[in-house]
């Protein structure tokens, strides 16, 4: 019989809880003030992107272009502080490209109903390159003095604790009330689990689609400011790593089923805590960015296997085609 999604939960977790102390054990230098501050600020961006991800993937799809709009929009904000423009346009600029660039991959995936594997690898590439080729300078834009205050986002502290977390708490917060909260939240859950009864049933499929991955480009922004306000800069290459990887895995290893409509912003957090810590104690021992690499494809080789078996497909949902 499969695991439960509460089962599932637990494993994960115990994993965590164990490969954490190992790593306190056996690790000089991991269960430091500076590390742990360093874990947890790469943990907020990484989970708020895992949140981004997890809306659509819920919805039965998948994007690849998080990483782009992580990158271009926040990046847009420093080019455009850098050249005299004021902070708030700036700001209004990248906010009304992330939601340009996620209602058109909306679009494209619910309308031209083209794959949204292959819509978003397009367009991430596109926005990507249309970033290096006509918005910015130079690959890393730097910060300027017009930022001056907007660095509190991403090293600011609230009682102690530093603000990415406290933001990304918030993040969960936001995202598990849309989910299990409000209609639309519903209607993602519904088109992830059976979009044709869902259509019959009378709910907007396609619009519900088009928010998914307008969601998923504002949540993707969102989490580019922060990491450009943590270290004072936006390297625009960072699409050209293997981030889009660390993302899926927090929603494939968190529980989140590809298959659609099942999971939750638990599945997130948890995700996100277990693969933050693996990343964080590989660049302590010093492995590689390959070895890295093959440790990552490896366990998300294994956790897509374990989702099939976790959340099989039956045969009506493996109608609906891959996502």
């Amino acid at each position: 019989m499969a695991l439960s999604r509460v089962g599932q939960q637990g494993i994960v977790l115990g994993i965590f809880a164990v490969m954490f102390a190992a790593f306190v054990v056996f690790l000089p230098g991991f269960f430091t003030t500076a590390n742990m501050l360093t874990l947890l600020q790469n943990v907020s961006v990484l989970g708020i992107l895992g949140l981004a991800m997890a809306i659509v993937v819920i919805g039965r799809g998948i994007d690849i272009s998080l990483i782009a709009v992580l990158a271009v929009p926040p990046g847009l904000v420093l080019q455009m502080v850098q050249d005299g423009s004021s902070l708030p346009v700036a700001l209004s600029v990248a906010l009304l490209l992330a939601v340009a660039f996620g209602v058109f991959n909306g679009w494209l995936i619910a309308y031209a109903e083209v794959p949204a594997l292959f819509t978003t690898l397009a367009s991430g590439l596109f926005l990507a390159g249309f970033g290096q080729a006509a918005l910015f300078k130079l690959d890393v834009v730097q910060w300027s003095p017009g930022m001056q205050g907007f660095e509190w986002l991403g090293q600011g502290q609230l009682l102690g604790v530093p603000l990415p977390i406290i933001v990304f708490g918030l993040a969960c917060l936001a995202v598990a009330f849309l989910l299990r909260s409000t209609r639309p939240g519903a209607y993602i859950y519904a088109v992830g689990d059976n979009p044709n009864t869902a259509r019959v049933t009378g709910i907007p499929t396609r619009p519900i689609i088009v928010l998914q991955y307008v969601l998923a480009a504002l949540i993707g922004c969102f989490a580019g400011l922060v990491m450009a306000s943590s270290v004072n800069s936006m390297p625009t290459r960072i699409f050209n790593s293997t981030m889009i990887y660390d993302v899926i895995l927090v929603v494939v290893l968190g529980g989140i089923g590809l298959s659609g409509g099942r999971g939750g912003v638990l599945n997130v957090v948890i995700g996100t805590l277990l693969i933050g810590t693996m990343l964080n104690g590989m660049t302590i021992m010093d492995v590689s960015y390959s070895g890295q690499n093959l440790v990552k494809g490896v366990v998300l080789l294994i956790a897509v296997i374990a989702d099939s078996f976790v959340n099989p497909r039956n045969e009506e949902t493996a109608q609906q085609g891959d996502i």
